[in-house]
């Protein structure tokens, strides 16, 4: 038994010390070809991929599958922190402090003077120490380039609303809704596809705060409209299919009737 093996078996080391001691060999001398070819920037793919198995075992209510992405997800988390240990420049103790000191914090109403929040002040709270402590430049910082734009929106009202810079309550939001929808019928008399965009961006903006302040993801709104979608048009291209005729041989009303019935 390799030294490597022995160590990996010692029954003093925790799941997690042993998970960091097997990536240190993979990526070893003796290690794994592929493993020891990685950067950073090439798990990206392998990163992504397991944050989003990740939402679908919690969208799916699955606590086997959790664990188990979970784990996975795990593994990407000490596959970069063995990486930056490689290169000197930080390693997994380094990041487990940082978000150790960052959640103490970030709470001082818990690990501080005790008080009595409720979510959105800690929320807002959290917003606050960010830039008062210096930690963000800004406000709005802090927000990937790569984070998708509904759920972008959504955040940066978040943001903006912590440090008081938001609508009163929903109605509010409802009237801003209505703007839009007026700036954009008179956009389309014209033919300035510029104009038109920043006016469905304005809107689908105010929509994500719509449901901020009514306490939606609009992120999970949206693929849950999507799937229910999906499901009825399948349901619709089965009953065209089952007719022996082509989407083509069915007039708009006639496929609406059929949309309407499936509803």
């Amino acid at each position: 038994m390799s030294d490597f093996n022995r160590n990996l078996e010692d029954s003093k080391l925790s799941p997690f010390e042993r998970l960091v001691a097997i990536m240190e060999v993979l990526r070893s001398e003796d290690g794994c070809a592929w493993d020891k070819k990685q950067t950073h920037k090439s798990l990206l793919p392998y990163l992504i991929e397991e944050t989003y198995e990740t939402v679908e075992a919690i969208e799916k209510g699955d606590p086997q599958m959790l664990c188990e992405e979970l784990g996975d997800l795990m593994c990407q988390v000490a596959f970069h922190a063995q990486l930056g240990r490689e290169t000197g420049v930080f390693d997994i103790n380094d990041a487990l402090n940082r978000i150790n000191d960052k959640l103490i914090r970030r709470h001082p109403h818990i690990f501080g003077e005790k008080k009595e929040l409720n979510p959105q002040q800690v929320r807002d709270q959290w917003e606050k120490i960010k830039v008062e402590s210096g930690e963000k430049e800004s406000v709005l910082s802090g927000l990937p380039k790569s984070m998708p734009a509904l759920l972008m929106a959504y955040r940066m009202g978040e943001k903006a609303g912590g440090v008081g810079f938001d609508w009163s309550n929903a109605s509010e939001v409802l009237e801003k809704i209505d703007e839009e929808l007026a700036e954009i019928r008179r956009e389309t008399a014209g033919n300035d596809k510029d104009k038109l965009a920043d006016e469905i961006g304005d809107l689908l903006f105010a929509v994500s705060s719509l449901a901020r302040k009514l306490q939606i993801d609009p992120e999970q709104a949206l693929k849950r409209a999507l799937a229910k979608f999906k499901e009825r048009f399948s349901r619709l291209e089965e009953a065209v299919n089952g007719s022996g005729r082509k989407f083509d041989d069915f007039s708009l009303d006639e496929l609406e009737s059929i949309w309407q019935k499936i509803k």
